[in-house]
């Protein structure tokens, strides 16, 4: 931060965007151990981020649920990452999956439907959550993630 501080064209641009910005949140997040890590993918696709708050004092009950639940969500390889925060809003889990369009997205997701065990997850897991949100996004043409 300090060398970019000392750079103008940074210093500029931070300047301007904050003059966009009505708002911003921070979070430190850690990996669920049961995720596979995110790697670069070929494209085109597109990402869902599913994030969920939960109740406080249940993060643990969550990731044993879901320590079960993502095999479910494999077969198309759209599993990209699992994510809780560790600074920031606290009880924040991110899932992170990647679909070629949003007709693939529906049908992935309606086939965890169809597999057995997977309406018992969603089951007990619904009662944990507080809030939940899902942003669909593309990725810039630099990222790894297409």
């Amino acid at each position: 931060m300090n060398k970019l501080r000392q750079n103008k064209e940074f210093t500029e641009f931070r300047k301007e965007r904050g003059n966009m910005l009505l708002s911003r949140k921070n979070q430190l997040l850690l990996e669920f151990s049961f995720w596979n890590e995110p790697v670069p993918r070929e494209g085109p696709n597109i990402y869902e981020l599913r994030s969920y708050q939960l109740r406080p004092g249940t993060m643990i009950e969550w990731g044993n649920y879901w320590a079960r639940a993502i095999r479910f969500r494999q077969d198309n390889n759209e599993a990209v990452g699992g994510f809780f925060s560790q600074i920031g809003q606290l009880y924040m889990v991110h899932h992170l999956w990647a679909y070629k369009d949003l007709q693939s997205r529906e049908d992935t997701r309606n086939s965890a439907w169809h597999k057995h065990g997977w309406d018992e997850l969603v089951y007990y897991t619904v009662p944990l959550i507080q809030e939940m949100e899902s942003r669909i996004m593309i990725p810039l043409k630099i990222s790894p993630l297409q």
